[in-house]
């Protein structure tokens, strides 16, 4: 994992689709999303940990 469409492709392999036309509310709401995926223990410590440098760059 290392962009932000990879990101989005995580998600999407639990269903979860985020697109508002805002990048930064974007941002936001997948890394609300990544949060409850770990939380919920469906994705392991090192994908959730990356999946947030990535998303809290922007890249």
């Amino acid at each position: 994992m290392d962009t932000v469409y990879d990101v989005m492709q995580l998600l999407k392999r639990f269903g979860t689709f985020v697109y508002t036309g805002d990048r930064k509310a974007d941002l936001i709401l997948m890394e609300m999303e990544v949060r409850d995926l770990h939380e919920n223990k469906m994705i392991d410590d090192a994908d959730f940990t990356r999946a947030l440098l990535i998303l809290r760059k922007g890249k």
